[in-house]
């Protein structure tokens, strides 16, 4: 079987200090039939603290140098490893909070692939940064209604090539608190969403980084991928979401099973910001 990791993060992504080199060289080694860097733009961030108010719910600014370090430098590096399918992505974090950034981003002519995230909500820290101990389970439902509220939208406006770890917002509370909420309070529009991106055309992604991490399972889970097939989706990619060498193309022979397991018979990567198939053996 061929495997993509479409969803990887190096130096140039302020949470990863991962050599852009040796995850190229890992990815070579691996044999991957596509292999994106797909480093962190932050919508919400783009400018220096100076530029913002509430800089308490940030931690990293002045995501606009990040941005423009990791397309030229993997630009470069296609010339360099022009036998091999390197492909230039981001990850678009929050491109609602600050849409005439990301309207800028997306129109990149050197982008191959566009993830669209949400890492963090309105008036939020990231998911990372929140301390679920102390927080009620109402406090927890309201939280990830606003959540998905907000994935939703982003769905709706759709300018992106693959919808990025739908679920995201459960990975820390389950990991670090053992919380697990209840989920069929957001089935409808979770639904709504992906019904949304089918409609647009567009894909989600199986991100595999929950079953390395000890979360249990992808990001989102079988139920959704299903979900989102029986609502007429036909884009599906994979990514390992790596932010180590070690990490890249971890599981991704799992994520591609579970694909197939919800009826898709192709995974797909993006070249030029147009879909390039492969088929599932």
């Amino acid at each position: 079987m061929q495997l993509i990791d479409c969803h990887t993060h190096t130096q140039y992504s302020m949470d990863s200090e991962a050599d852009i080199r040796a995850m190229i060289e890992k990815a070579r080694s691996l044999k991957l039939a596509a292999y994106a860097v797909t480093d962190h733009c932050e919508c919400n961030c783009w400018y220096p603290k100076e530029h913002y108010e509430n800089t308490e719910l940030f931690d990293y600014f002045n995501c606009q140098d990040d941005f423009e370090a990791s397309l030229s430098a993997v630009t470069a590096l296609k010339e360099e490893y022009n036998g091999f399918n390197l492909l230039c992505g981001t990850e678009l974090g929050q491109p609602l909070a600050a849409l005439d950034i990301a309207e800028k981003c997306i129109s990149d002519p050197r982008l191959d692939f566009v993830i669209a995230s949400i890492h963090q909500i309105t008036d939020e820290k990231d998911f990372f940064y929140i301390n679920y101990f102390h927080m009620t389970t109402e406090e927890i439902n309201n939280l990830l209604e606003k959540y998905f509220t907000e994935v939703y939208e982003l769905c709706k406006w759709g300018k992106f090539d693959v919808l990025g770890h739908l679920t995201y917002c459960l990975r820390y509370m389950k990991i670090r608190n053992n919380i697990t909420p209840n989920m069929k309070l957001f089935d409808e529009i979770i639904v709504e969403s992906l019904r949304a991106v089918a409609q647009n055309g567009k894909g989600i992604e199986i991100n595999t980084s929950g079953i390395r991490q000890g979360f249990g399972t992808t990001f989102p889970s079988l139920k959704y991928i299903k979900i989102f097939r029986e609502l007429g989706g036909k884009i599906i990619s994979i990514g390992s979401d790596a932010h180590k060498v070690k990490d890249l193309g971890a599981n991704i022979a799992d994520g591609a099973a579970l694909a197939k397991a919800a009826g898709f018979n192709e995974i797909c990567y993006f070249k030029k910001r147009q879909p390039v198939f492969i088929r599932i053996s």
